[in-house]
This record gives C-alpha cells, structure tokens and sequence, in this order.
C-alpha cells in the first residue's frame, strides 16, 4: 500500500488543507495520514477564525504516525507560526521525509494564513529539507522578493528557491494573465514549462492543496518527481474543469469527479 502524510490546517468548508489533501489522495489510490497545524472557521468566501494547534501537539501527531507506518512522502500546508514551521522542518529532517511544501500565505478569500514571523522562518528552516517547493506567483514574490512579471521571473526565482535547499521548484503561473496557465519547473539543472488552458471559472479554492497532495501521492506511487509532477498537472487540471458550483464565493475542485457525479 502506498502511503503520504499532510501536516497542514484543517478547512471546515472542505475545499482546501488537510480535507482536500484527504480526496486527492484517496481519489490517486493513496492512504493519507493527517497532521493538523491549525484549525480554521471558513467557507467559500471568508476565514473567520484561526486556531493553532500547539507545536509539541503538531510533533506528536507526526511521531505517532512514524512510529506506526513506513512514510517517505507527503506535503505541508499551512503552518501559521514560527514555532510550527520550526517543529515541523524539524521532523522532516528527522524522519528523512520527502516532503512537498505548499507555502500557502494568503487564503483564496484574502486572509493571512502565514505570519511574518513565519515566513522568515519558512525560508530558514523549511524551504532547506524541502523536496519540491510549490509557490503561486504571490508566495514566490514573497519568498524571493523580487517581482514576477513574466515567465523570465518565475525562472529567477526558481533558482532562487533552489538555492535555499529545495531539490524541486515549480513556480505556478495561473496568477498571471494569459489564455495559457504557464508553470515553470526547475530541478537545479534545467527549466521546463508546463503549459495548460486557462480554465473561465471562479471556482478553485483549494488549487495549491490539490497539486502538492496529488504531487505527493504521486511519489508515493512512482518515486519520480518530473512523472509525480505531470501527472499531478494533469490531474489538478481535469479537478478545476470538474469544480464544484457551490458557495457564495470561490468554490472548490473536485479531486472525487471519477467518483461523485453531480
């Protein structure tokens, strides 16, 4: 059985974090562990409250998995402060895991999911044990402080994440505009770019949790990051087209449309 773990928050919508990671994974043939980091009170158009659940708790979730299962892959989603960013860096190190990081910042609805504090320490400490990196246009603006206009940017600050520790960097294009969603992927040697018809539709809440799941479960199956990597592509791709119309705000993808038919 193959087997991926997510370390990420918890979305009463069920649209992103670990519930999402849950039907990806499951939809890929993939058994999930969870780890939640924080627990949110949100829907389709806003996040009304955080909490964050307490490092030493977050360490003893992924403790207790380890002690149990054989894991080599999986993800990290939102992680809110320094102390968890801190912690959990800390267990991927440990447990030599192969972890695909979501740097997720800003939720679809607007609200902070990643202090400040915790971006400095996302760089420091998780971005160096990372195996794939996975950040829109505005985290990797955030990460690399410099601009993203184009396609040369992006290929900038790929390199620029590499050179903090990450073996793998895809800087995803759907925030910029184009008939075509270009993501560039990098593997310290060469840059390829992935090129996708732009979906017309306001539903994608939860994209970047989709492809860093699906990019997981997809090691879990093959231990090959650039077969991981496409597949997962094409899978989010075909999750967008089947999103979900539900909501009064951004409506979220559908890993489940090979199951569930609406």
């Amino acid at each position: 059985m193959n087997f991926a773990i997510t370390i990420a928050g918890s979305d009463s919508s069920s649209g992103a974090g670990i519930q999402e990671d849950l039907k990806t994974c499951t939809a890929l043939g993939v058994y999930c562990f969870t780890v939640i980091t924080s627990v949110t009170a949100q829907n389709t158009f806003q996040v009304t409250a955080i909490h964050d659940i307490p490092a030493d708790i977050v360490e003893k979730q992924i403790d207790a998995i380890m002690a149990d299962f054989s894991v080599k892959y999986g993800k990290t989603g939102m992680l809110s402060n320094e102390d968890i960013v801190r912690s959990v860096s800390k267990k991927i190190s440990e447990y030599d895991l192969k972890i695909v990081v979501d740097p997720v910042i800003v939720s679809k609805s607007g609200a902070i999911l990643l202090r400040e504090d915790a971006v400095s320490a996302l760089k420091r400490y998780l971005i160096p044990v990372a195996f794939f990196v996975t950040p829109n246009k505005e985290e990797a603006e955030r990460i690399t402080g410099i601009e993203i206009k184009g396609q040369k940017d992006m290929e900038e600050a790929a390199r620029i994440i590499h050179e903090m520790g990450a073996r793998y960097v895809v800087v995803k294009g759907g925030h910029l505009m184009g008939e075509m969603v270009v993501d560039v992927y990098y593997d310290g040697n060469i840059f390829r770019k992935f090129k996708f018809p732009r979906i017309n539709t306001k539903n994608t809440h939860g994209a970047g949790c989709t492809l860093s799941s699906a990019i997981a479960s997809y090691l879990a199956r093959y231990d090959n990051p650039i077969k991981s990597f496409t597949l997962a592509r094409k899978f989010m791709q075909k999750t967008i087209e089947k999103s979900l119309e539900i909501g009064h705000g951004h409506g979220p993808l559908n890993p489940m449309y090979r199951i569930w038919k609406f």
